[in-house]
């Protein structure tokens, strides 16, 4: 992740902002080390995705177990050929964009002699990722505009460009990554970040049977296991330490009472973990968990108070024959 080197890319009409160093390497060293140091220890889902964990989030995105991505692109296909044929003029903004295949479609379903007057402006915390996807996205829409913005999107949202009417994306059930107080918080943001005439696409993924979700999470190939484990790989990068992700062990299950999806690594050895940065010294006992993610599972009366907190009007509310995962359109 590049916290530490300020990096623009600019071929031909790809342009890529690395904003990440505003935030200061000082302050996300403390922002890792304060989550080790806690009880119980934490690290923040946003740092899953370096380069590794891009390329291992995208194949979990094609196991047979992983509903979510394919449920949402299958409402995708259904909803956009209404929602994007006079769309022209407007950006869209694309938060956590991570590859370019749901945003493919959006681009598909508009005219072709309007995407000249898009502009794509994809959000995310990797580089990588979003200079591998606006590449291949140019390959089949080569007038189409990218700017991307290399942030965090919870802390800088307000840099991304307000000159001209957004259709802001946040896909893929994001949001159930925070907890209540932090989903509302953002919305709140975002709501007052956009300006009259801005719309808002917002995927969720709805309750369903345990069985389902515990599956999606713990998939026979293991890759979600090697995904969990790769953060303390960042870790080790941003703190200058030097943990073994082979000692310790994927956990993932449902908390009903959360209404959620828990990733945690367990330990399965005592250790002391130094770094260069403190005098103190991070102890892990065998046995003691390190809680990675939350995915928070919808309600049809959580999206109404959606609503009500975001001050967004609710255009309209697209699912799947299942109710398994929705997609909702808010206008301001």
């Amino acid at each position: 992740m590049a916290y530490t080197a300020i990096d623009i890319v600019d071929i031909e009409q790809i342009s890529i902002t690395n904003h990440l160093p505003d935030l200061g390497i000082d302050n996300i060293r403390k922002e890792v080390i304060d989550g080790l140091m806690a009880n119980p220890k934490y690290i923040s889902s946003k740092f899953f995705y370096d380069d590794k964990g891009s390329k291992l989030f995208q194949a979990i995105t094609k196991l047979p177990e992983y509903y979510p991505t394919r449920t949402e692109k299958g409402i995708l296909e259904e909803m956009v050929p209404k929602l994007m044929k006079d769309f022209k003029n407007r950006s869209i903004v694309e938060l956590g964009s991570g590859d370019h295949s749901k945003i493919s479609i959006l681009l598909k379903a508009i005219r072709p002699e309007n995407i000249k007057s898009i502009k794509y402006i994809p959000v995310d915390i990797s580089q990588s990722a979003i200079k591998s996807a606006s590449e291949n996205l140019i390959k089949s829409f080569p007038y189409l505009t990218v700017d991307g913005l290399v942030l965090d999107f919870i802390n800088q949202l307000e840099l991304i460009p307000s000159d001209e009417q957004r259709l802001f994306c946040f896909l893929g059930s994001t949001l159930g990554n925070f907890n209540e107080k932090e989903a509302n918080s953002f919305l709140k943001d975002l709501s007052s970040a956009m300006n009259s005439g801005d719309s808002f696409l917002l995927g969720l993924d709805m309750v369903k049977p345990i069985p389902i979700l515990h599956d999606a999470y713990n998939d026979d190939q293991k890759i979600t296991a090697e995904f969990n484990k790769n953060i303390l790989n960042v870790v080790n990068e941003i703190i200058d330490s030097e943990i073994d992700p082979d000692n310790f062990e994927h956990k993932a299950f449902f908390n009903a009472t959360e209404s959620r999806i828990e990733m945690h690594l367990k330990a399965n050895k005592k250790m002391l973990i130094n770094f260069p940065y403190s005098n103190t010294s991070i102890s892990i006992n065998r046995g003691e968990y390190i809680h990675t993610e939350n995915s928070y599972k919808f309600s049809k009366d959580r999206i109404t108070v959606l609503e009500q907190i975001t001050n967004l009007k609710i255009q309209q509310i697209f699912t799947d024959e299942k109710n398994w995962f929705s997609i909702v359109l808010f206008e301001k």
